[in-house]
């Protein structure tokens, strides 16, 4: 029963310790911590223990998006340079994207910024603003490439792996902050609960008749900019790209066909899963989705979920409080403290299994 403190954003807030935010991954991933959390009882475990609570016949459900090397560090170009930093956001054209710039109020349209190729400091990449969005607060904006050029293609020479700022004493190696099984490039952030899983913890899964498929979902600002309105049903996420394949729709169906349940790992598969499922039954999508799920969302498919522990105040927080309840939430965060579990995004991990 949703009550209307559990759609009230001050509910959702918690104090962290800061030595419990996690800088660097564990190894090998499968030795971090696991909280399962079983039709109201709470267990320890490591992760590596996953495949002992799912079932021959349960489908994982993975995103198997890649970070892209998104943050740029440059100058705009003029009299007197300035210096700027870029996180992209969304490729709209080869050579547009849209990306939040810092310092915003310093840059216009029309302003020209220049990068400079790390392996060879005798290439610069330059790029035009074109235009303000409000949406987002970012910028739109053209870079110089030849014909039949695409941007995603060279942003390795000049770009950097957007790590969160919370991490902020661990040089981790881009491949940390990479799930083993990403392989369409286009987010921003890492879908972080798949970040556990290693290539033998999937093999002994599938060996034990948990079978897992993919969805594709390039995790931007609507998974984590913070919320900002405190009644949560006023506030709109921003979008998200999103596929959901007629061979992860079919898979799907035949598990739910013979009794197994569909666990969704990270909160990005949630958003996936449910929006291809909005208009009553689950069928193949490919477009933008801002569906925000919070207390009295109505569930079309997930069952269960592997996620990270999140950012207070977060959407994050309100998709995990839709699917256990606002106080269950707050209790294990609270047990978690307490036991000094990691967290964020290269943090410790639950299960929840309602």
């Amino acid at each position: 029963m949703t009550t209307p403190t559990d759609l009230q954003l001050s509910s959702y807030d918690y104090e962290l310790p800061p030595e419990l935010i996690a800088q660097a991954p564990a190894e090998p991933r499968d030795s971090s911590r696991l909280l399962v959390f079983r039709s109201g009882e709470i267990t320890h475990h490591q992760f590596r223990e996953l495949p002992q609570f799912l079932h021959p016949g349960d489908l994982l459900v993975l995103n198997n998006t890649r970070v892209i090397p998104a943050r740029l560090r440059g100058q705009k170009i003029g009299k007197i340079p300035v210096p700027v930093e870029v996180l992209l956001l969304a490729e709209k054209t080869p050579r547009q994207w849209l990306g939040l710039v810092k310092p915003g109020r310093r840059i216009r349209p029309g302003h020209r910024l220049e990068f400079r190729d790390r392996t060879d400091q005798d290439k610069i990449y330059r790029a035009e603003i074109l235009a303000y969005d409000p949406k987002t607060r970012g910028r739109l904006m053209e870079f110089d490439l030849p014909p039949g050029e695409r941007l995603l293609d060279q942003l390795d020479n000049f770009g950097e792996m957007p790590l969160p700022p919370y991490i902020d004493r661990h040089p981790a190696c881009p491949e940390q902050y990479q799930t083993v099984y990403g392989q369409i490039p286009g987010a921003v952030a890492a879908p972080t609960a798949g970040l556990h899983f290693t290539p033998g913890l999937l093999k002994t899964l599938q060996d034990g008749g948990i079978n897992h498929c993919f969805v594709t979902l390039h995790v931007g600002l609507g998974t984590f900019r913070p919320l900002e309105l405190e009644d949560v049903t006023q506030h709109q996420l921003h979008q998200e790209w999103i596929e959901v394949s007629p061979d992860t729709v079919a898979q799907i169906q035949k598990t739910q066909a013979s009794g197994g349940r569909i666990i969704a790992v990270g909160t990005t598969v949630v958003r996936s899963l449910e929006t291809a499922a909005q208009g009553g039954l689950l069928a193949p999508f490919c477009g933008e989705s801002n569906l925000f799920i919070y207390p009295g969302y109505q569930w079309q498919v997930v069952e269960g979920l592997i996620t990270n522990f999140h950012l207070p105040r977060s959407s994050l927080l309100l998709l995990v409080s839709a699917l256990i309840g606002r106080q269950a939430l707050l209790d294990l965060y609270h047990l978690a403290i307490q036991a000094r579990y990691r967290f964020y995004s290269f943090g410790d991990a639950m299960l929840l299994l309602p």
